[in-house]
This record gives C-alpha cells, sequence and structure tokens, in this order.
C-alpha cells in the first residue's frame, strides 16, 4: 500500500492504520509510544495486521469518513454485491477497544478475517485461546481480546475464517487491549459504541469557529491533531508512526510517537483560533509540565505523558516501508540542543495569554528559568530545527528563535504585568537581533544564510518574518524568499535544504517538507503577493489524500506522500495558512 492509501482512527490513547484494501497495518496499544502489535507497515504480514476484506480480489474501494467524524467507512464493490466496512476506536471506552463492522449492501459478499497479533514490535508469537465467541491472544504481559460470532480458525498463530454477508446482514469485531494478568475488558457494544463515538465527534466538529472556504478542509485537519492529542495529558504527538521514509528505499526513517517542543506555537495558535481553548489549555498545560525539567535538562521532546526516556534503536527484525531500512523506535534528537526551541515554548506561552486561557500560575516562574538558563547558552551553536546528525553550528534560524523567545517573555511581561527585568532583555533581544542581521545575512549575496558567516541557504529563514523579527516585505526578506524559490522549490513545493551541500549528516535525500510550504503560504500573504499565496495553498490542499490526510513530506519524482503520516505539524500548518488567506495575509504569527 501507499502512504496515501492509508487513514486513521483512534481514541486519545494510540491511533491505527487503516488500508485501503481493509488491513489495519499500523496499532501501537496501549499507547502511542507503546511497541506495535501490527507492524505489517514497516514489514510484513507476519509482522502483525488484521484484514477484513472481500474475498474477490478485484474488488472496487472507496471510502470516506462519517461527516465531522473520526469514523471510517470503507464500501467494497464486488461482482456479486457490496459491503461497506466501518472502522472506530470508542472514544472515551474504560479499555482500548477498535471496532470493525461489515454491513451487506447489495448481494451476497464473501469475506475473508485475518487477524495476526503481534506484540513487542511485531516479533512475538501469541497464544491464541477460545473462551465462547471471545478470543484472548497473549504474550508476555501484554493481550488482545477479540469478540465476534465469526467462525475463525487458528492458523500459524493467526485468526483466520471467511463469512459469507448477505444484504442487510452485520457482522462485528471488536479487539480489545488489557494487560495479560489483568481481568478480561467488558465485552463491547459495538451499536452502542458507534452512536457515543459518532455524537462525540460532531459535538466537537461544531465547535470549530472556523469559517469561509476551507472549513472542511480546517476540519479534517484538526480532527486529525484531535485524534493525535492526548486524552489524559494533553500532549500532541508529532505522528503515530516510525521510520516511514522521507525517501522511498532511503535511510531517512525516524519515530515521531513524541511530542515535540517545537510545535508547541504553531498548534496552540490553530487550536485557540478555531475556538478549541480546552484544547489549546491542555496544550499549553503539557507544555509547563514539560519545562518544568531542570532547564539544563530540557529536551526537545518528550512522550505523550512526559516521559523523558526515547533512545534510539534499530529493529533488524523489520523489513521497512518498501525495504527502507533500518527501522527505528525512540529518537536520539531528543539529547540535542536546538535553541529554536525556547522560542517556541516561550511564543506559545504568551499567545496563550494574548488569547485569554485560564492563567497558569507556575508558567511565568518557569519562562523566567528558562531564559535564565538560555542567556548562558544562546550564543552556542546548536544542532538546530532540523535536528542535524553533523555536529553544532551557529545556525540563523536558531537565533532568531532565541530572538522570538525574549521578545515573547518581554511583551508578556509587559502586556499581562509579570515582574521582570524588562530593560535588560529589551537589551537583550535587540542584541540577538543585531547578530542575525550582522552574520546571518551575506551581503554580497544580498539575503540571509542558514548558518552565521555562511553562504548556504534553508527554508527556515522564513521563520524571520513568521516571528516578526523583520517585516516580511524587507528587501533582505523578499530576497530571500527568491533564493528559497530558485534554490529550494520543486515542483512547485519547498524542501527544508539541499543534501549534501547541507550537511546534516543523513545518508541520501528527502521529499519537499509539507509544513514549509504551508509556511511559504502565510509568508506570500504577508507579501502581498494574493495570488502565489493561494495558488500554492491549492497545490498543498491537492497532495491530501482522499480522506483529507497529509504525511511530513512529498515525493515530486514519485508524485506519492512519503514521511511519517498523518504529520502534525503538516496538518496544524494548513490551518493557519488557510485562516490567514481568510484575513489580511498575515494572522497574528508576529510577537509584538
Amino acid at each position: 500500500m501507499r502512504i496515501e492509501d492509508y487513514a486513521l482512527v483512534g481514541d486519545g490513547r494510540s491511533a491505527a492504520l487503516v488500508a485501503r484494501d481493509g488491513s489495519i497495518d499500523w496499532l501501537c496499544w496501549p499507547d502511542f509510544d507503546s511497541p506495535p502489535c501490527f507492524a505489517a507497515l514497516v514489514g510484513t504480514p507476519d509482522n502483525g495486521r488484521f484484514r477484513i476484506a472481500p474475498r474477490e480480489h478485484d474488488a472496487r474501494a472507496t471510502r470516506r469518513y462519517l461527516p465531522g467524524t473520526a469514523i471510517l467507512e470503507t464500501t467494497f464493490d464486488t461482482s456479486s454485491g457490496r459491503i461497506t466496512l466501518t472502522d472506530w476506536m470508542s472514544w472515551n471506552a474504560p479499555d482500548p477497544c477498535l471496532i470493525r463492522s461489515v454491513k451487506g449492501e447489495r448481494g451476497t459478499v464473501d469475506v475473508d478475517i485475518d487477524l495476526g497479533v503481534r506484540f513487542d514490535y511485531g516479533s512475538a508469537l501469541p497464544w491464541c485461546r477460545r473462551f465462547g465467541r471471545r478470543w484472548r491472544m497473549m504474550t508476555g504481559g501484554d493481550a488482545m481480546w477479540l469478540d465476534t460470532d465469526a467462525r475463525l480458525d487458528v492458523q500459524s498463530d493467526r485468526l483466520v475464517g471467511t463469512r459469507r454477508i448477505a444484504a442487510g446482514e452485520r457482522g462485528d469485531l471488536c479487539i480489545s487491549y488489557a494487560r495479560s494478568f489483568d481481568p478480561a475488558p467488558a465485552v463491547p457494544d459495538a451499536y452502542a459504541s458507534l452512536r457515543d463515538t459518532q455524537a462525540f465527534w460532531r459535538v466537537w466538529s461544531d465547535c470549530n469557529a472556523a469559517e469561509g472556504p476551507h472549513r472542511d478542509a480546517i476540519e479534517r485537519a484538526l480532527i486529525t491533531v484531535k485524534l493525535l492529542s492526548s486524552l489524559r495529558t494533553g500532549g500532541i504527538v508529532a505522528a503515530p508512526t516510525s521510520s516511514l521514509p522521507e525517501r522511498f528505499g532511503g535511510k531517512r526513517n525516524w519515530d515521531y510517537r513524541f511530542c515535540w517542543l517545537r510545535d508547541a506555537s504553531f498548534t496552540l495558535r490553530a487550536l485557540v483560533r478555531c475556538g478549541y481553548r480546552d484544547e489549546a489549555a491542555r496544550w499549553r498545560d503539557w507544555l509547563v509540565r514539560a519545562i518544568a525539567d531542570h532547564p539544563s535538562q530540557l529536551q526537545v521532546l518528550y512522550a505523550a505523558d512526559g516521559g523523558r526516556r526515547a533512545a534510539e534503536w534499530e529493529a533488524a527484525h523489520l523489513a521497512g516501508y518498501e525495504g527502507a531500512q533500518p527501522v527505528r523506535f525512540g529518537n536520539a534528537a531528543a539529547d540535542q540542543l536546538q535553541l529554536d526551541v525556547y522560542g517556541e515554548v516561550l511564543g506559545a506561552l504568551y499567545q496563550a495569554r494574548r488569547h485569554g486561557l485560564p492563567p497558569d500560575d507556575d508558567a511565568w516562574t518557569l519562562e523566567r528559568r528558562l531564559l535564565e538558563h538560555l542567556a548562558t547558552i544562546w550564543r552556542e551553536p546548536d544542532e538546530g530545527i532540523w535536528e542535524v546528525r553533523s555536529g553544532r553550528h551557529p545556525f540563523t534560524s536558531s537565533k532568531v528563535m532565541v530572538w522570538a523567545a525574549v521578545e515573547s517573555a518581554y511583551c508578556s511581561a509587559r502586556a499581562f504585568g509579570h515582574h521582570a527585568p524588562l530593560d535588560v532583555w529589551r537589551r537583550w533581544a535587540d542584541a540577538v537581533r543585531a547578530e542575525v542581521l550582522e552574520h546571518g545575512y551575506h551581503a554580497q549575496l544580498g539575503r540571509f544564510v542558514d548558518r552565521f558567516d555562511g553562504d548556504g541557504i534553508d527554508v527556515s529563514l522564513l521563520l524571520i518574518p513568521l516571528t516578526g523579527m523583520l517585516d516580511a516585505s524587507d528587501p533582505r526578506v523578499v530576497a530571500t524568499v527568491a533564493a528559497i524559490e530558485r534554490e529550494l522549490v520543486d515542483d512547485g513545493l519547498p524542501f527544508r535544504y539541499r543534501p549534501p551541500r547541507f550537511a546534516d549528516g543523513c545518508e541520501g535525500d528527502e521529499g519537499a517538507f509539507l509544513a514549509a510550504g504551508f509556511w511559504l503560504v502565510q509568508v506570500y500573504g504577508m507579501q502581498g503577493r494574493d495570488d502565489d499565496a493561494h495558488a500554492l495553498f491549492e497545490r498543498l490542499l491537492g497532495l491530501r489524500n482522499d480522506v483529507g490526510l497529509l504525511s511530513e513530506e512529498y515525493d515530486v519524482h514519485t508524485r506519492r506522500l512519503c514521511g511519517n503520516f498523518p504529520f502534525t505539524l503538516a496538518q496544524v500548518g494548513l490551518v493557519n495558512a488557510a485562516l490567514a488567506l481568510q484575513g489580511d495575509g498575515r494572522d497574528d504569527v508576529d510577537i509584538g
């Protein structure tokens, strides 16, 4: 399956990828960062999947989400009839539960069922045991329970069978997770679960305050962000997947099942401007808990529950998506120095105050601690926004975001009466800005450069106008945007940078970075280039799959989505760009 052939269902604890052919090829239970029990996505069917599909191989599949929900409907047409497969995860269920309901629409269809559970990263063969109409598949401390009246047999440590579905008939298959030493989860009521889950999503979607021609696209993007948000903690993971390649067959394969501090400001802005203040406040609260670490131990990413462990390792037993190896779990970027995250976090907390979110009494104390630490390290080189593995460098965008951090704190103190050394912070912010303008700008080239006193370029230089450090119409910014268009845009889409000229310590190259495409839309709007902004936005919208989802990147050669999927920052970028296009083109991205 192509990456765009997948759709997402979830319950605020974890999420599953459902393929167009009816196979669930990825699921980590019970949490986003748990070991996958279905890992066929980055391996083979022997690494775990749950497939329900017509026996007839040339069945035609069409699919959609029920409007305003995360409930997926896939309709299969065969020579003998038609069935609809409905997939969802129960919202607010006491135990993680995924339900698959097959309904006959016309004629009769023979439906094959193949459930292969492989806990421990797609490697552990389960003990399958039947208890009436319930099956338990157990490995060590993990157990999956299947409730169904379908007749199944155990073959090669899998449950397989065929059921004939006639028009008007319905068959439900419900899988639930429990620890193997805990009591069995309650038998799900599929009808009540569907009713309650649909009602939840309809109420939630009705809260969307966005209007205009792109409301449907915004709604689907926000539902996706909600699916990737922890119901317990408010943390938002970057993606539900690991090691979907940034270039097919390549080695740029990373685990994105973590919450990045970097996503803070963009995400909070999208949520609060669309009326989702509770989600924005919970995300803000998650950030505050994250920065409660001693500032010297601040990580750039955490688990959704705030856990710090992200040790990176390679799963040699998994073949990789279309053979792309290695398959990695954990992410070594957690321990990098990335100065830009200070700007994102402090910018998000300032935005929270600007938009009137309920105050957090601890936030200001923690922000001041962060700034005190930043004052001791801000001149150091770092691994930067792109998390390079080639050592530390004086990246221009890192210093831009240091300025954004100090400016955000200064504006918070001034606007909301917080105690702070305003004169010191004003001089500090001005000094950082002066360094960026002196060392991040190349006078002979007439544009900004990717690192101090260098001559390269990367798309994160768009943060200069997006943060408000310089106006988008400043000739230096205009020249930088022109250079990005000239050197980094291919097939109308911007890339992060061009390896190997931009040495990031990783082999091979990658696709166009979709979030940066939405940044460029906003900058075009700021520059009054409305036609260019709308054209690029429509181009990006056209890259969504048939159910409205975007991955991290796009391969302009194969014309396929690539990278982890779906990608929160791309969905958030869509929302912010759409809102900017419907306003005056500036949004409220700048700090002041």
